[in-house]
């Protein structure tokens, strides 16, 4: 019987595995595409920003952005040519954008891994909340590998507060907005149901702000109810999922998340997040609120 486990957790993490190599190879869409304008163009505001400050490094940054905006302009060609563009390459000019956006506002090295508030590392490198920081977030509608299809958006809403001291960062409620990258249905061929999602943009009041955000962790949540009597009001990241997993529930049986965002079901299962299931979300790029 322990033969038979470790050989099924052995399948399931290899199944995954070419899950994410088939998920980084897929083709850049058009979709994409907007988005890497759409960081260009911030890049672009950032970067005139900054000219008063060190108008040395505007210079700089104008002709980085410059190949930037070469680079992009090539890969909408290819994919109008309906030539294959590997998603890794969509992922390396994102990154770099950020990373120029970054340097354009005169924002030191981004922090590790964050803790259950914002803290002093967030002000030495001008971010309101670093790279690193991870939010429990709760699943507005369902997802599903044998329902949901590439692109689809979804929302999770934050649980709690995230808080610098006494100041809000980020209030409980603020509106996650997420979309699935990659989808693999089980079938004769695919005996492993997988799903990539990630999150996009937080609404904090009526103001939206671009992020880039993975899932870690899927928990099982008994509701609202059974939170509310183990988790304090104004209780910090992390209260929530360390409450749940105190109770009956924990994390999702029959699911394995790996690198990337990307959720693999058990052999033969596809995978199903209903609503209501919370997300541990970890920042992947830091948050300037101003």
């Amino acid at each position: 019987m322990k033969f038979f486990r470790f050989g099924s957790l052995l399948v399931l993490a290899l199944a995954l595995s070419l899950g994410t190599a088939r998920a980084q190879n897929q083709t850049v869409t058009s979709t994409d595409l907007q988005r890497l304008q759409d960081a260009l163009a911030d890049a672009t505001r950032d970067v005139s920003g900054s000219r008063a400050r060190d108008a040395a490094l505007a210079n700089r940054l104008e002709n980085e952005l410059g190949d930037l905006r070469d680079e992009v302009a090539y890969v909408r060609v290819k994919v109008r040519k309906s030539e294959p563009v590997a998603r890794s390459e969509y992922f390396d000019l994102r990154d770099r954008i950020d990373e120029l956006r970054s340097r354009a506002r005169g924002e030191g090295a981004r922090p590790g891994a964050g803790g259950t508030t914002a803290t002093g590392s967030a002000n030495a490198s001008g971010l309101d909340v670093p790279a690193g920081t991870e939010f429990d977030v709760r699943l507005s509608q369902s997802l599903s590998s044998s329902t949901n299809l590439v692109e689809d958006r979804f929302e999770a809403t934050t649980l709690v507060d995230l808080r610098q001291g006494d100041r809000i960062i980020v209030p409980a409620g603020a509106v996650m907005r997420g979309i699935v990258s990659s989808v693999t249905k089980t079938s004769r061929t695919e005996r492993t149901g997988k799903m990539t999602v990630a999150f996009d943009q937080v609404t904090i009041g009526r103001r939206a702000y671009p992020i880039r955000a993975t899932v870690t962790q899927a928990i099982e949540s008994e509701g609202i109810k059974g939170e509310t009597s183990r988790i304090g009001a104004g209780a910090g990241v992390g209260a929530v999922i360390g409450g749940i997993l105190g109770g009956v529930k924990g994390a999702i049986a029959g699911i394995l998340i790996g690198g990337g965002g990307t959720v693999a079901a058990t052999e033969g299962k596809d995978v199903d997040l209903p609503a209501g299931t919370i997300l541990r979300v970890r920042m992947d790029s830091g948050l300037d609120l101003r």
